[in-house]
Formats: structure tokens, sequence, C-alpha cells
């Protein structure tokens, strides 16, 4: 009896730890919609935002915020607060809008659910961007069908007004934005779930870019037909619709569009894929270059194979002899005289640029160091490629005038000992008896 306390004792620990981490409440903004008919006949839309509160609990609970209108989402197989666990209130932003079925009208399959709902979509997203949830709230109604656009025939909902919902289906992504590289592998997060079994389920994967939009994967749960490659179908049993992409292209970018419908419901996640990729930096100098004073050199840093477009190089000079006090060391200083090449566009549609400049010394330049610094969107930090500058005494006239003379000295000299080594042999050739 006491091992069964104690094992009640620790579930019920348990659950009190996870209830603690648990969403009970969030501010919402509730967008509501005022459709009517201009004086030309046309029908428009005013928008109008609204406070609210997406509170969860039981029937009978009182509004957290009784001020605002409060939508109250009860018990159902589906906890929308299991897709945001992990966070605290602070970091989600809330969503609420009405949901139009464009006149579409079907008694949704539970158990006690009237023939009329009204539908509303909550959208919450993670304030750094770490997953998008999309639900649908579904709040009973004993009206009839309108039997026309709903959006026609909306109720009006007052401010402090209760409304009982619960989750009809829930979409969920974890990669709203991506960054990648070429040659990489990536897979797109995308969970869906529906609170009764058996749904009428159709999945569609879409990509989109610049006007352009192909289908690239299609299932449904009836017919069990697919089309397209991508999705396990096995992890779309339990709700895993993730698309894979074995190997970026630079064709690869663009927004993936995970969609599902079971009807009358309708709901798509946008995910961007966006290409990075670093540029590789190089000098057409070593680490140390060596000139004579008054002499020149053109020194180029190229930035080679990157993308997107836009990057910054910049050159610094410093010197050495200083950068190492304490106190009072000057700041590198930024070269202004630089040149930037046309940017060149690889086979690959990666991009290339170079920024060069032609370095005229004098002996006070030695000692410098020169620093390339290439900064780029792809990059947690800039990268830096140095040199250092040597400059040497050039070489006097009187040098010149002694290699000089030493050679007009030293050239009859060898001649006439070469004259001489060869009569000298042409004697001892003639000495010999055969």
């Amino acid at each position: 009896m006491n091992l069964i306390l104690k094992i009640l004792g620790y579930l019920y620990l348990c659950a009190v730890v996870q209830c603690v981490h648990q969403v009970s409440w969030l501010p919402c903004q509730f967008i509501d919609e005022h459709v009517f008919v201009n004086e030309e006949g046309h029908t428009e839309t005013e928008l109008l935002h609204r406070e609210a509160m997406l509170q969860f609990g039981r029937l009978g609970d009182s509004p957290v915020n009784p001020h605002a209108t409060t939508f109250l989402v009860t018990g159902s197989k589906l906890d929308l607060r299991r897709y945001v666990q992990g966070v605290e209130a602070e970091q989600l932003e809330c969503e609420l809008r009405r949901y139009s079925t464009d006149g579409i009208h079907v008694r949704w399959p539970v158990k006690g659910a009237m023939e009329y709902n009204h539908w509303f979509s909550c959208t919450v997203r993670h304030t750094n961007g770490l997953f998008t949830v999309t639900s649908f709230l579904r709040h009973p109604s004993d009206q009839t069908h309108p039997g026309q656009q709903d959006y026609r025939n909306w109720p009006a909902i007052g401010d402090r007004e209760i409304l009982i919902t619960t989750v009809a289906m829930v979409i969920k992504t974890q990669s709203a934005s991506i960054r990648a590289g070429l040659g990489s592998q990536q897979k797109l997060h995308c969970q869906f779930d529906v609170d009764h079994k058996g749904p009428n389920i159709t999945l569609e994967w879409h990509w989109q870019n610049r006007g352009e939009r192909i289908r690239l994967f299609s299932h449904n749960s009836r017919s069990g037909q697919s089309q397209g490659t991508g999705v396990r179908l096995k992890s779309l049993t339990g709700g895993d619709a993730s698309y894979s992409l074995p190997f970026i292209k630079m064709s690869s970018e663009g927004t993936y569009i995970c969609s599902v419908s079971v009807i009358p419901l309708f709901v798509s996640l946008d995910i961007g894929l966006q290409i990075e990729e670093p540029p590789r930096v190089s000098l057409n100098v070593g680490p140390t270059l060596s000139l004579q004073e008054g002499g020149e050199q053109k020194v180029a840093c190229e930035a080679e194979s990157y993308y997107p477009l836009d990057v910054q190089i910049v050159w610094n000079v410093q010197d050495l002899a200083v950068s190492g006090q304490r106190v009072g060391t000057p700041l590198p200083k930024v070269l202004q005289n630089i040149l930037l090449s046309s940017h060149k566009h690889n086979q690959d549609k990666t991009y290339s640029l170079t920024a060069f400049f032609y370095l005229t010394v004098s002996l006070k330049d030695s000692g410098r160091e020169f620093t390339c610094i290439v900064s780029h969107q792809s990059l947690r930090m800039p990268i830096r490629k140095s040199f250092i500058l040597t400059v040497e005494e050039p070489i006097s006239w009187m040098f010149y005038l002694t290699v000089g003379f030493v050679l007009v000295t030293l050239v009859p000299i060898l001649c006439v000992l070469l004259r001489y080594l060869h009569s000298a042999r042409k004697r001892s050739v003639q000495k010999k008896p055969y």
C-alpha cells in the first residue's frame, strides 16, 4: 500500500512539474473583420485590431482578463500547449482571426459536435523564429448553416465575450527560415494533427520563387495515392510531413509551402530557404612583402565564390612598432585609395570581387602590417588576411661602379689566362712521340 502511495505521489509530482512549464493563457491580437458592401456595390473588408486572450481551461472558468474577448480552449484530443512546450509566455506572439470556409459546410466528425461551427485560426510564433504553430479553433453554434459565404453573415463578438472552443487541427514547423550552404542536406520540418481518427487529409508541398510555383509532393490519405518525392510515407501516419532536400543547389533557393487540407479547413506554412555561401579570401602577396625604397607593388585581396551578392572589403594598415604599447596605441587606419573590380559571375552562380591598391613604399613604411577584412552575411566573424611590409635601402651608385670596375679588370685577365692555357696545351701535344 505504501508503495502504491509513493508511486501515485511521484506521478502527481511529475504532473505538477509538467504543468509549471505549460502555458495557461496568452495575450493575443484578435484581427476581426467587418465585411460590408460599398456605395459602388463592391464587397470591402475592414480589419479591426482587438484585444483578446487565449485561455486554456474548463467550462465555467473565469476569464483571466475580464475586459478582453476570451477564447476559452477546453479539453480535446489536441492540446495546443504541447506544441509550445519549453518556452515562456513572454517568448510567444499570438494572433487570432476568423476563418471562412468559403460556403463549404460539413459536420465536423467528433462526438457531440453540432451541425454548424464558427471557425477561428490561431497562429503562435516564437519571437526568435524557433517555430510557428497554426491551429483551428472550433466554436460550436446552434445556428443553422447560413447557406452563403459565412463572412457575409458573421455574428458580432463582444469585447468581453467568452467563446468556448476546442482545437480541431494543428500544423507546426520548426524551420520557418533556413540558411543553407551549397551541397548541404536540409530537412524542412512540418508536422500536423487532427482531433479525430481517419480524417481525409490532403497534403502538398510546393516550391515558389520569383513568380514560379512548382508542386513537389502530394498525398491523399483516403485514396492512398502520392505524387513526387521528398516525404516519407511511413512518417505521414504519425503526422510527420517533413520534406527532405538531399543536395542544396542554387536553384533550391525559394519558399517551400507545406499545406494540409481537411475539408472544410485548409492551412499552409511558408518555409524560406536562402542560400549562403561564405567567401574564400586570398592575397596576391605572401605573409611578408619585401620592397626597396621607392618600389611599387599592386596588392590585391580577392573574395571568391560567395553568395548572396553583398560583400564588404576593407584594407587597414597599422604600425607594428607602436601596436604593442599599453597606452596610446593608435587604431588601425583605413586605406582610402582602394579600387574595386567588377563583380565576377561564376558558373555556379556565386560571385567574386577583388579590392586592390598600388603601394609605393619608403623606409618609414617598413614594419607596417596591412590587413584585408572581408565581411559577408554568411560569416559570424569577418575574415582577415594580413602581410607585413619590409622596406630595404636601395643599392648606391658606388656599388654599381665598383662592380663594373672589377668586371672590366677581370675580363682581360681572364682572356690572357685562357690564351696561355690554350697555347700550353698545344705545346704539350706536339712533344708527344706518337
